[in-house]
């Protein structure tokens, strides 16, 4: 079974003329199916409005499709937050006459600049995104280990909590033993599914459907982490190198207020200490966080500034 997660970026509607729509929240979701494949395609439906809503969608996505009909802050806000998941692989449709030489300079040496430039064609859209779920089939995993962020959360009858949400690392099985991050609890995965078929087990890139016994789910909220993985920690303070895009016009400065963002989290922070040295890009910053950050050693998160205007996402930095 072959799954692509898509973010479809800079025209609200084309995921639609493309998928079948499914969960809405500030990122709605659309689905295609061929035989046992599935393209799941993520849209930022509060975007620009909402940050988080661009972030969310990048964070779940391995390919995506950006639409340019101009040339504005949005769509460079869209350019840097795929340059920052690292989303190499992608389509990029041209409207309103803009031709590819507009284009290229915002996306020379960013992940995005070997997308490909294709025509908007639906039907062939579809069918080509099963073809690259097809190709990139995930191979069953091994052993028990991984991680799946949390979407949304409801409670069905007969089936008690359901979780909704994207493998974002390793795998796991049905019946496995979960941990449930921050409130360090521990569940059991009842059953998965994937678009509404039940399924044995996870695999990184898998959009799921987890049914847990040992928890309500009006004790989870988004953001929560299901994992398998010993090293998964919490950490509500970060003291490391920062690395800030090239479009950032100032140094972050001591008691400014941020959001640091990492899988399904966006978490209110405050810059405790910064020094920059000669480079103000390369910032040393004492981060304290309001709640704490669920993450891996060696994760990188995105700082955002809410209040920064046209551009609101200034870099990244490592959590230890």
């Amino acid at each position: 079974m072959g799954n692509l997660n898509v973010a479809v970026l800079g025209a609200v509607g084309l995921a639609e003329k493309i998928g079948k729509k499914g969960t809405i929240t500030d990122v709605t979701f659309f689905e295609i199916k061929r035989g046992n494949d599935s393209v799941t395609l993520i849209e930022p439906s509060k975007y620009p409005e909402k940050l988080s809503s661009l972030f969310y969608s990048m964070g779940m996505s391995e390919f995506a499709i950006l639409t340019v009909d101009k040339i504005d802050a949005s769509l460079g806000e869209s350019i840097v937050m795929a340059d920052l998941f690292k989303i190499r692989k992608g389509w990029i449709i041209l409207r309103n006459f803009i031709q590819k030489e507009q284009l290229a300079p915002l996306i020379a040496g960013t992940s995005l600049e070997n997308y490909a430039y294709i025509e908007e064609d639906h039907i062939k859209m579809r069918e080509d995104l099963l073809d690259i779920a097809q190709k990139e089939a995930r191979a069953p995993g091994s052993g028990t280990c991984g991680s799946c962020p949390v979407d949304s959360h409801f409670n069905v009858k007969g089936v008690g909590t359901v979780v909704l949400g994207s493998v974002i690392d390793g795998y796991f099985r049905k019946h496995d033993k979960m941990q449930v991050f921050p409130l360090k609890r521990e569940v059991v995965l009842k059953s998965i599914q994937k678009h509404d078929v039940d399924a044995d087990d996870g695999v990184k890139g898998d959009h799921v459907g987890l049914a847990l016994r040992g928890i309500e789910s009006d004790e989870l909220d988004r953001g929560y982490v299901l994992t398998t993985d010993p090293s998964v920690k919490m950490t509500k303070k970060i003291v490391g190198k920062a690395e800030l895009i090239k479009y950032w016009p100032s140094p972050l400065k001591e008691g400014m207020v941020l959001h640091l963002g990492h899988w399904m989290q966006m978490v209110p922070c405050r810059i405790a200490g910064a020094g920059s040295g000669s480079d103000f890009r390369n910032p040393q910053l004492t981060i304290e966080m309001e709640t704490d950050i669920i993450h891996k050693p060696g994760d990188a998160g995105i700082l955002m500034y809410l209040e920064g205007g046209k551009l609101r996402i200034a870099g990244s930095i490592k959590l230890e």
